[in-house]
């Protein structure tokens, strides 16, 4: 089965590795010649754990290929997935440009039957505007060529992708005829021989399957994050109240641990993005509109935590552990670090940074306003106090005899809840 994954970026790289990997016949397009001569080469452009071994293996087996020729990529095949970016505006609404001008490009190009399908999170209402951009394509080329739109919206989480793709927990499919359903079917028949669950239903359903399950997942979190504040206030321990409702099923102990905020790709954008498409029709989701504010406030706790201790901030250092939004990738967008970092040097702080990938990427972002480590130990060098910030696993048990003889003070801020709290305590007489 040939396959077409237009967009090389997070989801369309691991959707196309994946598919070959279970030995379908995938090209991967991309506007970008340097991204695809650097695939070429084997550099691949994010970082997520087993990708590369993945990449490696399938395109010396010739079954994954790459290029920046859609009319290559769409020759022979019998679907093609829609994968480029689609940025939130201003107003909260996403940026569908890249996508319909995919679908444009796609309806000039194929030359047989072919099931487009709308992978990136788009709003409801997409695939209607991805139909029209095909059929005025085709038209203008005098082609009265069949086509179907479909949604599979993916559900992959940044540092388990590869994972989440082999073994998912579930595969949604919008379709709106037999023979898109008879595509998709074959497509993912790899899966569920394994028993994973592929669950057909209307294109807008599972349009809104997507932001639903993002927008679930965000209120998880900004809900804990109240009650961890409410609980500080109290004087209750919010990981214990954590282990109380996560062991009740109809809850779960998933995506319920307080931090500083969610960021990435998905929830910041997906539940801006739906709270717009109720604006727009109308309605006002109160509840999301919360989680939203809640989550923005959130970025600001562990600064006002260090403001209330230091008060006035000028000529004091810190070391930062941890940039990526979360641990097991480099993606800074809506990271909290990036909030934290203008705020501390604002304040007349200085800040070293140490994070075990995502460097590179916080470079691009912040560029050289804050210093940076290559290791962790480094970064705390003269610094008055450590700000954990992505709970990457190799900052759970530090060397806190080396973590007090690198810094000039003893402070630690925990802002991600891994820390032992009471080993760390100065009347405990133990640790930093």
């Amino acid at each position: 089965m040939k396959i077409a994954v237009v967009g090389t970026g997070y989801v369309g790289l691991v959707t196309g590795s994946c598919l070959a990997d279970v030995g379908m016949d995938v090209t991967c397009v991309d506007v970008d010649a340097q991204k695809i001569a650097n695939l070429h080469k084997g550099i691949l452009p994010i970082y997520e754990p087993g990708l590369e071994d993945i990449v490696e293996r399938n395109t010396k087996a010739g079954r994954l290929n790459f290029t920046t020729d859609l009319s290559e990529a769409v020759e022979g095949a019998e679907a093609a997935f829609i994968a480029v970016g689609t940025p939130p505006g201003e107003d909260g609404s996403a940026d569908l440009q890249y996508v319909l001008a995919v679908a444009k490009e796609i309806g000039e190009k194929m030359n047989d039957y072919l099931v487009v399908i709308t992978k990136s999170t788009v709003p409801v209402g997409t695939a209607e505007k991805v139909r029209k951009e095909l059929v005025a394509a085709l038209g203008a080329r005098g082609s009265d060529l069949a086509f179907d739109v479909a949604s599979n919206p993916e559900f992959l989480k940044e540092g388990a992708a590869i994972e989440d793709f082999m073994k998912p927990d579930r595969i949604v499919c919008g379709v709106s005829s037999e023979r898109a359903q008879e595509v998709m079917a074959r497509l993912y028949k790899p899966f569920t021989l394994n028993g994973h669950p592929v669950y057909f239903m209307d294109v807008p359903s599972a349009e809104m399957t997507k932001y639903a399950a993002n927008a679930m997942l965000a209120t998880k979190i900004s809900f804990m994050n109240d009650i961890a504040n409410l609980c500080e206030l109290l004087g209750a321990d919010v990981n214990a109240v954590r282990k109380g409702i996560g062991s009740d099923p109809r809850i779960g102990n998933r995506f319920i641990y307080p931090g500083i905020g969610y960021g990435g790709s998905c929830f910041p954008k997906d539940v801006k993005a739906l709270v717009r498409t109720g604006s727009e029709n109308g309605y006002k989701l109160r509840i999301l509109q919360s989680v939203e504010d809640v989550n923005e406030d959130q970025k600001s706790v562990l600064f006002n935590k260090v403001k209330k201790h230091y008060g006035d901030l000028k000529g004091k250092h810190f070391a930062m552990w941890g940039l990526s939004f979360k641990p097991e990738t480099d993606d800074m967008r809506e990271a909290p670090a990036l909030v934290l970092c203008e705020q501390l040097l604002a304040a007349g702080a200085t800040v070293t940074a140490y994070d075990p990938v995502a460097m590179e990427e916080a470079k691009h972002m912040i560029g050289d306003k804050i210093n940076y480590s290559e290791d962790a130990y480094g970064a705390l060098e003269g610094a008055d106090a450590m700000l954990l910030v992505t709970e990457w696993r190799e900052f759970r048990v530090p060397d806190w005899g080396r973590v007090k003889a690198s810094m000039r003070g003893a402070a630690i801020f925990d802002g991600r809840n891994i820390l032992p709290h009471e080993e760390l305590r100065p009347e405990t007489k133990k640790g930093a």
